[in-house]
C-alpha cells in the first residue's frame, strides 16, 4: 500500500503529519515502528506510527526533489518505514510513503529589476502590442503570480493600457498603445507597474516603466519559429553548438541588422549557455548536468539597430540528454530491531532463516537505461538481496538483506558482505558497498578436538596392546552438555585392529603391523557429549607404519633414451629419470650420480632431472652415453644402476650456401637455344639435417620476361620460351635456395646468362657482371634495355635506307645499261648480235685439256679446299680495291690484285686477257662527290668479292674472317655510279653478294 500524506510548508515542529495505525489499518500493538528514510524532516512514533513534523521546517522553496519542478508539478517528499512484529521476531516490513508538500504564500513576486525599459516607436498603430518582463514568484499554484496592474500619469493615461495574456500556463503583461505617439511632444514616458499573486493575504511588488518614444522603423524582426527545440548530450564541451536562432527584418541598414539576447533567462541558464548577439549561435559555455537540471526554458529576443530598435521574441526548450555518468548509490541502513554501527550489524546466531540485516537502497541518478540498476552479492556468504518494495523504479530500488542458511557462531564469527551495483548504460558503471555481519553466540556447541586432524608414526613389527597415541576434545557447554564419551570408527579393512578407551581417548593396537603389507590406517574418532539430544565431534586419525631398509632403489627403466635439440643453453634439463625404493625414510632417500662422463652432465637429486653442462652441436656430436647411480640412505647403503642415452636433434640453425655457380660468373646461351633446355643448375648445402636439409629453389628476381624456370627441388635452371631479339644480353636471376626448417633459413644466388651469338667482347661482359654485382636486387637485370626503343629508331632508319636504296638500284640499273652499250659500240659489237652472249661467257676448254666437266647453267665450279697455310696466305692477301684518280679523267679507277690465294680462280688474269677493255673504269654521270654508297648484287659463293669504300679487308666467306655489319650511310645524291665486275669466260653467276661502290 503506498502511504500519501499532504502537509503545508513551514509547519512547526511536532505537527502531526498522519497516523500509520488509524489511518492505514497498520497494527499498534506488539509492533515496532521505525522511521528509516525521511529525516530529519519527520519523526515516527515507535508505538503507534504516528508521523510528526521536526524542528526542521520543511521549506517547499528549499526541499532540492522540488527546486526544478515544471509549473503545476507536486512537490513530494519520501519517506520510508520499517514495522517489525516484536511477538514473532520476524523479519520487518518496509512502508514507503510520500508527504506532498503543498505550497503557503510565503514568497513575494518580484520583477528582474526595479526599473523596466520599453523602447516604442513614435509611428506605431494603435492597439500594438509590446510584451513587458515577467515577474517572477518562488510560489507555485494560486500563490504564484497572479495578476498584473498598470498605474500612469495624466500625460500616459490615454496613450497606454495593460493586456495580460496566458502563454504557456504564464502570465504575459503586455503594453497596448492605445492614443498617436510623437516623439517631438513627448520622448520618455514613466508609468508604475505592479504584479500581485494569489495568495492569501496576497503579496505584491511593482517597478517602474519606462517607454522610450523611438523614431520610425517600419518593420520589426520575426523568427523563424515561435519555438525552437533541441536536445543537448550532459558533459558536452565548452563551445559545442546547441542550436541557433534565426530572426530576420525587412528593413535595410541598420534597420535590418540583429542583435539576439537572452529575455527572462534564468541564472542557470545564463551560467551555461552562450548567444551569440550577431549569428543567434547557442553554444556551451559551462559544465552541463542532467542530474542538476534536465530542461532549460528561456526566451530569445532579437532587436534590431535601428534608430528606433524593434524586436521580436521567441521561445526555445533544450531538453538534456542523459549520459550514463553516474555510478550507481548504494546505502546501507539498518531495518527493525537490527541497528547498524560503524558498519556493523550484531545478529544472533539462532535466528530464523531469512532474517533481514539491513534494508539495501540503489540509486542512479542518471535516467532511462542508464538508470537501471542491477544489484547483487559478491562472493560466497549466506546472504541474499530479496527486493524490499513493488513500488520502486528501475532508478530506485529497496532489498532486505537477508539470511539463507542457518548461522553457526563456532563456524563463522564474522561476514564481510559486499553489494554491488551495475547500471545498464554503455559502457556499465557499478559500484560496490560492504557491510560487516557480527554472529552472536548461543549455547549450541558441539564437543571439538584440540586437533581435528592427527598423524602419528608407529614402528611395523609392534608388540600387541602397545600404546599407540592419546586423543581429547573439549566442549564449550557445561554441565552434562560437556561430559564426553570417545569411541572409534574406523573401514572394514582395519576394524579390529585398534581399540579407544571411552573415558581416557587411549588408542592401542591389536595386531602386529606390516608396512610393506599396509602403510597407513586413517579412522575416526567421535566425542559425543552427554546431552539432549547429545552432539557428537569427530576427529581424523592417520597411523603411518615406520619402515626398515629392506629394499634396494629401483629405476622406472632398464634403459633411459632422451632426445634434446642441439644449441640448448647450458644447464638446461635434458630428461628425467625416476628411481622408487620401497621403503620410506632415509631408507628411501636416493642420491643419484653420473658416472662415466666428462662433466658434460649433472643431476639434480631432487627431481631427477638430467641437466647439460655444455651446449650441444649436432654436427659435432650427436650421441652421449653414460651411467646413472642410484644410492639410497639406509645403513648400510643400497644402489642400483641405469644407462642412459643423449639423442642430439637438429636444429635448423645453418643457413644452406651456394657451392656453384658463383656470383661473379655467367653462362653463355645461343639465341637459337630450344625452349626445355637446361642451362644452369644451381648447387647447394646444407649441413643441418632432415627436414632442415631439404632444400627448395625459387627465382625471386631478374625473370620480367619469364624466359626461365628452376626446379624446386633440383636447382636446375631451364629455357622456358624462345629467345627473341629484346632477350639479347646479360639476366641475372636472384635464386633464393631455401631449406624447410621452421623458421626457414635461406641463402642467395645470383645466376649470370649472356644470350648472344659470339662472346667476343669479354671485357664488356666481365663489366656488365661487375655493374650487376653492384645493383640492389630488386632491379631487375635482364636482356637489352635499349632493344625496344632502338627497335622503333631502326624501323624508322631501315624504312628511309630502303627507300633510298629502290631509288639508287634504279639508277645504277640505268648506268649500267647505258655503260654497256657505250662499251660494245667501242669495241666493234652491234647491239642485238649472238656474239654479245660470248662477251661474257667463259672460253671452251680444248679437247685434250685437264678438266672436261662441263659446267651447268645453274651450278659454279667447286673451289678445292683451301690447306691452312693456304688459308693464312689467302687472309693475308685479302682482295683490295684501290680507289685511284685519273690525272686526264678526274676519274676513279679500281685496280683488282694480281695476287690471289692458292686454289682460288684466276679471275683476274682472265679478265685482263679477255677483256676488250685494257682496265675497268667507272664512269660518274655528274662530277665527283664526297660521299659513297653500297649496293649489294649476285655473283656465285665461291667468287664473292667484298669490297668497301673504307679500305676494310674483304674475301669470300671461307677466306675471311670478317662478317657484314648492316650500318649503311644515308644517301645526299642520287648520282651515282657503278662498278661491274664480269670476266668474258666467266662461269656463268650464281647467287651470292658482291658490294659494289657507288659515288655521288
Amino acid at each position: 500500500t503506498r502511504v500519501v500524506y499532504k502537509v503545508q510548508e513551514e509547519q512547526p515542529p511536532n505537527t502531526l503529519i498522519g497516523s500509520l495505525a488509524s489511518d492505514y489499518g497498520f497494527p499498534d500493538v506488539g509492533h515496532l515502528y521505525k522511521l528509516e528514510v525521511g529525516a530529519p524532516y519527520l519523526r515516527v512514533d515507535g508505538k503507534t506510527g504516528d508521523i510528526y513534523t521536526t524542528e526542521t521546517s520543511i521549506d517547499r522553496e528549499s526541499l532540492r526533489e522540488c527546486q526544478h519542478l515544471l509549473p503545476g508539478k507536486p512537490c513530494f517528499l519520501e519517506f520510508e518505514v520499517s514495522i517489525t512484529d516484536l511477538i514473532l521476531n520476524s523479519s520487518p516490513r518496509l512502508l514507503e510513503g510520500q508527504i506532498e508538500v503543498l505550497d503557503i504564500n510565503d514568497n513575494t513576486p518580484n520583477f528582474a529589476s526595479p526599473v523596466l525599459t520599453l523602447s516604442i516607436p513614435e509611428n506605431t498603430n494603435i492597439g500594438t502590442l509590446f510584451p513587458i518582463p515577467l515577474a517572477m514568484d518562488r510560489d507555485s499554484g494560486a500563490n504564484g503570480v497572479a495578476s498584473y496592474e498598470l498605474t500612469a500619469g495624466p500625460e500616459a493615461q490615454e496613450l497606454f493600457g495593460l493586456q495580460v495574456a496566458e502563454d504557456q500556463d504564464e502570465k504575459q503583461p503586455q503594453l497596448i498603445v492605445m492614443g498617436n505617439l510623437d516623439r517631438e511632444q513627448w520622448d520618455s514616458y514613466d508609468l508604475t507597474i505592479k504584479v500581485q499573486d494569489g495568495g492569501n493575504p496576497p503579496r505584491a511588488s511593482s517597478a517602474l516603466l519606462r517607454i522610450t518614444i523611438l523614431d520610425m522603423n517600419d518593420n520589426a524582426p520575426k523568427f523563424e519559429k515561435a519555438l525552437y527545440e533541441a536536445e543537448l548530450s550532459e558533459n558536452s564541451p565548452v563551445g559545442h553548438s546547441v542550436l541557433q536562432v534565426k530572426a530576420n527584418d525587412s528593413d535595410q541598414g541598420a534597420n535590418a541588422e540583429i542583435d539576439y539576447s537572452f529575455h527572462q533567462a534564468s541564472d542557470m541558464v545564463r551560467r551555461l549557455l552562450r548567444l551569440d548577439r550577431t549569428t543567434g549561435l547557442i553554444t556551451v559555455q559551462g559544465p552541463i548536468d542532467r542530474e542538476d537540471v534536465s530542461i532549460l526554458k528561456f526566451s530569445v529576443m532579437a532587436k534590431d539597430k535601428g534608430a528606433n530598435p524593434k524586436s521580436a521574441r521567441t521561445q526555445v526548450v533544450v531538453t538534456i540528454k542523459d549520459m550514463n555518468d553516474n555510478e550507481p548509490s548504494i546505502e546501507i541502513r539498518g531495518i527493525g530491531l537490527v541497528t547498524h554501527q560503524d558498519g556493523m550489524a550484531n545478529i544472533s546466531e539462532d535466528v530464523p532463516v531469512e532474517t533481514a540485516v539491513a534494508l539495501v537502497q540503489v540509486s542512479d541518478r542518471d535516467e532511462g537505461e542508464n538508470a537501471v540498476v542491477t544489484c547483487v552479492v559478491a562472493g560466497d556468504v549466506p546472504f541474499q538481496l530479496r527486493q524490499a518494495s513493488e513500488t520502486g523504479s528501475d532508478s530506485k530500488k529497496k532489498y532486505f538483506l537477508q539470511t539463507t542458511t542457518p548461522l553457526d557462531y563456532e563456524s563463522v564469527k564474522e561476514y564481510t558482505i559486499e553489494i554491488v551495483a551495475v547500471d545498464s548504460g554503455n559502457p556499465p558503471l557499478s559500484s560496490t558497498n560492504s557491510l560487516k555481519v557480527q554472529v552472536v553466540d548461543v549455547n549450541d556447541n558441539a564437543p571439538v578436538f584440540s586437533q581435528s586432524f592427527t598423524e602419528v608414526a608407529f614402528p611395523e613389527n609392534n608388540e600387541p596392546d602397545d600404546l599407540v597415541m592419546e586423543v581429547s576434545a573439549s566442549d564449550a557447554d557445561s554441565g552434562s552438555n560437556a561430559k564426553l564419551v570417545y569411541s572409534l570408527v574406523t573401514d572394514p579393512s582395519s576394524k579390529g585392529s585398534f581399540t579407544i578407551d571411552p573415558d581416557s581417548g587411549e588408542i592401542r593396537v591389536k595386531a602386529v603391523l606390516d608396512r610393506e603389507q599396509r602403510e597407513r590406517y586413517e579412522f575416526l574418532v567421535v566425542a559425543a557429549d552427554k546431552g539432549s539430544p547429545s552432539l557428537k565431534g569427530t576427529a581424523s586419525v592417520a597411523i603411518n607404519v615406520m619402515d626398515r631398509n629392506d629394499n634396494d632403489p629401483k629405476f622406472m627403466l632398464s634403459g633411459y633414451n632422451f632426445s634434446v635439440m642441439e644449441n640448448m643453453p647450458p644447464l638446461s634439463p635434458v630428461g628425467m629419470v625416476t628411481v622408487i625404493d620401497a621403503d620410506k625414510g632415509e631408507n628411501a632417500r636416493i642420491q643419484l650420480s653420473v658416472e662415466q662422463d666428462n662433466g658434460d652432465f649433472v643431476i639434480q637429486n631432487g627431481t631427477g632431472t638430467i641437466l647439460s653442462s655444455i651446449s650441444f652441436d649436432r654436427e659435432q656430436q650427436s650421441t652421449y652415453t653414460f651411467r646413472l647411480k642410484a644410492v639410497d640412505g639406509g645403513d648400510p647403503p643400497r644402489s642400483a644402476y641405469v644407462g642412459v642415452t643423449i639423442n642430439v636433434l637438429d636444429e635448423n640453425d645453418n643457413a644452406p650456401f651456394i657451392t656453384s655457380p658463383s656470383n661473379a660468373t655467367y653462362k653463355h646461351i645461343l639465341p637459337h637455344t630450344n625452349p626445355g633446355q637446361q642451362v644452369s643448375k644451381v648447387k647447394a648445402e646444407d649441413i643441418d639435417s632432415g627436414v632442415n636439409a631439404e632444400l627448395t629453389y625459387s627465382i625471386t628476381g631478374g625473370n620480367p620476361f619469364e624466359l626461365f624456370q628452376i626446379s624446386p627441388h633440383s636447382g636446375d635452371i631451364t629455357l622456358e620460351k624462345e629467345i627473341l631479339r629484346k632477350h639479347h644480353g646479360l639476366h641475372r636471376l636472384v635464386v633464393r635456395v631455401n631449406d624447410k626448417g621452421k623458421p626457414s633459413r635461406h641463402g642467395t644466388a645470383l645466376v649470370h646468362f649472356y644470350v648472344n651469338e659470339t662472346l667476343a667482347n669479354r671485357t664488356l661482359l666481365d663489366t656488365l657482371v661487375g655493374h650487376s654485382l653492384d645493383t640492389p636486387l630488386d632491379i631487375d637485370i635482364a636482356g637489352d634495355p635499349e632493344y625496344e626503343r632502338s627497335k622503333q629508331r631502326s624501323n624508322i632508319l631501315f624504312g628511309v635506307i630502303a627507300g633510298i636504296v629502290a631509288v639508287t638500284l634504279v639508277i645504277v640499273l640505268v648506268v649500267l645499261v647505258r655503260y654497256c652499250r657505250q662499251r660494245e659500240a667501242k669495241s666493234g659489237y652491234q647491239a642485238g648480235k649472238k656474239e654479245t652472249k660470248d662477251l661474257y661467257a667463259p672460253k671452251q676448254a680444248s679437247k685434250s685439256g685437264k678438266s672436261k666437266s662441263k659446267v651447268k647453267k645453274s651450278k659454279s665450279p667447286k673451289p678445292p679446299k683451301p690447306t691452312e697455310d693456304e688459308e693464312e696466305t689467302g687472309l693475308q692477301k685479302s682482295l683490295k680495291f684501290n680507289l685511284m684518280n685519273d690525272s686526264v679523267s678526274d676519274s676513279p679507277r679500281i685496280h683488282l690484285p694480281l695476287n690471289y690465294p692458292p686454289g682460288s680462280p684466276d679471275l683476274g688474269r682472265h679478265y685482263r686477257s679477255n677483256s676488250p677493255l685494257p682496265s675497268i673504269q667507272l664512269q660518274p654521270q655528274s662530277p665527283s662527290a664526297s660521299k659513297k654508297h653500297q649496293v649489294v648484287q649476285d655473283l656465285p659463293a665461291t667468287n664473292t668479292f667484298v669490297g668497301t669504300g673504307d679500305n676494310n679487308s674483304t674475301g669470300s666467306e671461307q677466306y675471311s674472317d670478317y662478317s657484314y655489319r648492316p650500318n649503311p650511310q644515308k644517301y645526299t645524291n642520287k648520282q651515282v655510279g657503278e662498278l661491274i665486275l664480269r670476266p668474258a669466260a666467266a662461269p656463268p653467276l650464281h647467287r651470292g653478294a658482291i658490294w659494289t661502290e657507288v659515288w655521288e
